[in-house]
């Protein structure tokens, strides 16, 4: 699909030159690549998507006329024509998602029906109308600044966020009706613009680039370049999908005529010479509106937005930063990667180099940093996890701006993604063992994905016992406090006595003589990793008040309940980290040799020991980093 044959964006092209062939086999070359690293689903993944939304299609009317039965149970011409609409935004209204991609979904009804009501009769009418068995992991989060029910939906996660309409009595029964008149946006509150504008915004990058087909190619690049290079992830201080997308379609605006290769080699060199803090615009902001109360950006009247670092702003009124959480520290890795992938993409482009070094994994446990901390969020529920890691984990970023002022670090990068682990224990010192770090209770996934046991990788976990001893890995059998999870040899010691010959009504077991198993605890934690730069010849570093003011925090909200949760901060060095965060082949770091002083005074291999002190200076000790809570 093309757009009209006009200039696009607030600026001119910087060249409508056609693509060479070489410039298409370097297209032809990269589609080859992107199908290699498996960015593509296969057809019969995509059906399944498109029946699950025509499902909740179909559960959403349900929804609205039980809304307006319960509203006005006498007016049945407001029950008659009650109806709803299911919207998509991000990664799958872009046309750029992938295998275990999730449908980020928006419910669009008339204003008679409540958010109240959304989290009453919607969790329950999935179950009930939805396949037996297909609706999992239900989560409704009615305290999100973003309503929001998260689920499972035969196998596919759903994110489905709520909004009503308060300038319609009713929706149109037109299935072209869309939402791009900014009309809707009357009475509506910041978190439901918010809400309706993931679909607007979606649909103007659409509108707003010369090619679809060559922005959906190089996007799908980028997103799985920034993946790999871990800085993806909004939450965390970095841009999310959408902000890559409008980078990418800037850049398609700029080379209206270019191939996908050429847009990916091009986004490179201009956002690496991009002079931020100028913002990156798809069209001129909207202002002088009165439709919404909802600010517009605006840095020449507001403070907070001149002070955003990468401002990248979204197309659709009211017009948005989608990277207000960009801070020094994350801004700086994007501009080492964009270094990395100029150097990487010229080279592909003449020849030198195949595509796929540019998606070569991240570095960010194996040589990245020799100091870590990691925040540990532990629950004693799976739910009760779920609602705190997703807290805690929102968080995050605030206590990386505060590690960024402390003088001793250069560099505070956290992690894209969190670790969640499941662990098993008998006593309550133990949940204490593993809120504080303690892997040695931690029941192992049976398959890992691509990216071990990140957070977004949903794996059953089930124990793994070592065939050689029924030992759970980790536990040291010499200490008396530890789990075992087997303690019935797998074969008879050689010792064994023959049993004897008894009645065989003695022989029967009776229930009472059974001993009670002792009951286990589960404990679920999430870890998110800060790697740590410090400055040069620092010699200790005191993070103590940064620590305690991140807890303190947290634990000050409603949603802690400190009889089901916890938090823990802790340092880590480089050799310590744990083995689940390395993939197969990846080197762990192991920890250095500590070097031997030779203190023969008299060796002339040494020279004369007072010679020796002032030619060389002392190696500096490690920091000694004071942070565990």
């Amino acid at each position: 699909m093309s757009n009209p044959e006009h200039t696009l964006g607030v600026t001119p092209p910087i060249s409508v030159v056609l693509p060479t062939e070489d410039e298409k086999r370097q297209t032809d070359a990269l589609l080859k690549e992107l199908r290699a690293q498996g960015t593509f689903e296969s057809q019969a993944e995509t059906d399944k998507r498109h029946a699950v939304l025509a499902d909740l299609q179909r559960i959403t009317d349900e929804f609205v006329k039980r809304a307006a039965k319960e509203k006005e149970p006498h007016n049945s011409i407001l029950i008659r024509d009650a109806r709803g609409r299911i919207f998509t935004y991000g990664s799958f209204r872009l046309g750029v998602y992938g295998p275990g991609s999730d449908i980020d979904t928006l419910v669009v009804v008339p204003k008679y029906v409540t958010v109240e009501q959304y989290f009453k009769i919607f969790p329950d009418l999935l179950k009930e109308m939805a396949p037996p068995g297909a609706i999992t992991d239900l989560t409704p989060v009615p305290e999100a600044f973003v309503p929001i029910i998260k689920f499972e939906y035969s196998g596919i996660s759903i994110d489905l966020i709520f909004c009503s309409i308060q300038s319609l009595r009713q929706l149109p029964d037109d299935k072209d009706w869309n939402l791009n008149s900014n009309n809707l946006l009357r009475g509506l509150s910041e978190n439901e613009v918010r809400s309706l504008n993931g679909t607007r915004v979606t649909d103007e990058i659409l509108a707003l680039v010369p090619e679809q087909k060559v922005f959906r190619l190089a996007l799908r690049a980028i997103k799985l370049w920034a993946q790999r290079r871990a800085i993806y992830a909004n939450i965390m201080g970095y841009p999310g999908g959408v902000a890559w997308a409008m980078l990418v379609a800037r850049v398609c605006q700029l080379y209206p005529k270019a191939t996908s290769a050429v847009v990916v080699r091009k986004f490179f060199t201009i956002m690496l010479n991009w002079p931020w803090p100028l913002p990156v615009l798809l069209k001129n902001i909207e202002y002088n509106q009165s439709i919404t109360r909802v600010a517009v950006w605006n840095p020449k009247i507001y403070p907070s937005d001149r002070n955003h670092k990468m401002p990248i702003i979204t197309p659709s009124y009211p017009s948005m930063c989608a990277t207000h959480n960009v801070g020094r520290s994350s801004m700086a890795v994007i501009q080492q990667e964009l270094a990395r992938g100029v150097q990487i993409s010229e080279e592909i482009m003449l020849g030198k180099r195949p595509w796929k070094d540019l998606f070569e994994k991240h570095t960010f446990f194996t040589n990245g940093f020799k100091f870590y901390l990691t925040v540990i969020s532990s629950g004693r529920t799976k739910e009760a996890q779920n609602t705190w890691s997703g807290f805690v984990e929102s968080r995050v970023r605030v206590l990386v701006q505060k590690l960024e002022l402390h003088p001793s670090i250069a560099l505070a990068r956290p992690f894209n993604k969190g670790y969640d682990r499941v662990h098993r224990c008998k006593t309550d010192a133990q949940v204490e063992e593993i809120q504080t770090g303690n892997l040695a209770y931690m029941v192992k996934p049976t398959d890992t994905a691509a990216n071990g046991n990140a957070k977004e990788n949903k794996v059953d976990v089930k124990p793994e016992i070592k065939s050689e001893d029924g030992v759970a890995p980790g536990v040291k059998k010499e200490s008396d406090d530890v789990v075992h999870l087997g303690t019935v040899p797998l074969k008879p010691a050689e010792d064994t006595p023959v049993k004897p010959e008894v009645n065989e009504e003695d022989d029967k077991v009776k229930l009472e003589d059974i001993p009670e198993k002792e009951p286990e605890i589960e404990v679920y934690t999430t870890n998110h990793y800060i790697g740590l730069q410090l400055v040069e010849k620092a010699k200790s570093l005191d993070l103590s008040r940064e620590v305690d003011d991140f807890k303190a925090m947290c634990t000050s909200n409603d949603i802690f309940k400190p009889e089901l949760m916890g938090l823990t901060i802790q340092h880590v060095r480089n050799f310590d980290l744990p083995d689940d965060v390395f993939e197969p082949g990846e080197t762990k770091p192991v920890k250095p040799a500590k070097k031997k002083k030779r203190m023969a005074e008299g060796d002339p291999a040494n020279g004369p020991m007072a010679k020796r002190q002032q030619m060389t200076a002392p190696a500096p000790a490690p920091p000694a980093i004071k942070s565990e809570q």
